[in-house]
């Protein structure tokens, strides 16, 4: 099963409920705010922050990367989730990030590193804490989050090693591309080799599976009961290699749940989910 289907229908979900959903006066929102280069992918290089509007003390801060197959999707889409999380007392950064083709995953991965280096340099001035940043993805952002969760040398480059204290991933693919690649018999042309090239040796350079080390950030992983079997499998794999230096990981298969409603079950406020990160959060 290939993890591009349906991906129209999470963007457009979101787009309508997006467009109705109405600013609560507790959260200040902070758009567009260049995190990179202003010279490299221009509409690409910004993130929106949510913050409680009033506030006595420095929040966490929950970074979430978009998903949408890594050559789709926007920030704008997800500000619910920036409202409802900041609405809960946390400080909320959702970023864009340049897509394939014009970048493979490693420009998309040195894109989230950099954002996560500007939150650890600006984000106070927002009340959040700087000494406190989670990072979060769906899908093709769960993805991200991790490889650059456990994969050192992207906050190594930018001198912030210890920058990121967990990561929450919601359905996340392409934790073992090396090993879906191998076994997918895809066309010469599919997008994924635009992505991750056609050398094996970067398909497991992008596999956050193969970057696991002793000392990473701890990780709350979330995988739907009924989402893509290429995702189950991965996320299997994922969990078994992770248990090498974690006994007991932090997974949670949620039930019934297909891979699009793995996000937009965030609509609802009262999600039980929402106290379970936050939770995490306060305890890592």
């Amino acid at each position: 099963m290939k993890f591009q289907s349906g991906t129209s229908l999470v963007f457009i979900c979101l787009l309508l409920l997006a467009s109705s959903g109405c600013a609560f006066k507790s959260v200040r929102k902070s758009q567009n705010i260049v995190y990179r280069d202003p010279g490299l992918s221009p509409k690409k290089n910004k993130l929106n922050v949510f913050a409680p509007r009033k506030s006595t003390s420095l929040k966490s801060v929950f970074m979430f990367i978009h998903g949408g197959n890594w050559n789709s999707g926007k920030k704008s889409l997800y500000n619910f989730l920036g409202r409802r999380m900041a609405r809960k007392d946390v400080v909320v950064v959702i970023i864009d990030y340049p897509l394939s083709p014009q970048v493979t995953y490693n420009g998309m991965a040195t894109a989230v590193s950099k954002a996560v280096r500007w939150i650890k340099q600006n984000i106070e001035k927002y009340g959040g804490n700087p000494e406190k940043i989670f990072v979060s993805g769906h899908s093709a952002g769960g993805h991200l989050a991790a490889l650059v969760a456990v994969r050192k040398e992207y906050m190594d480059s930018l001198g912030y090693p210890n920058a990121i204290k967990g990561a929450i991933l919601i359905d996340a693919a392409g934790l073992n591309m090396y090993g879906y690649l191998q076994e997918e018999k895809l066309p010469p042309d599919h997008t994924y080799f635009k992505t991750f090239t056609t050398d094996p040796d970067a398909w497991k350079a992008a596999s956050p599976l193969y970057h696991l080390h002793a000392g990473m950030p701890p990780m709350l992983i979330y995988v739907g009961e009924e989402t893509r079997s290429s995702i189950i499998d991965s996320n299997e794999k994922f969990i078994l290699a992770l248990k090498e230096f974690v006994p007991e990981p932090n997974f949670k298969i949620l039930k019934g749940k297909k891979h699009v409603p793995m996000i937009t079950q965030f609509f609802n406020s009262r999600n039980p989910h929402y106290k379970e990160i936050i939770e995490f959060m306060k305890s890592n």
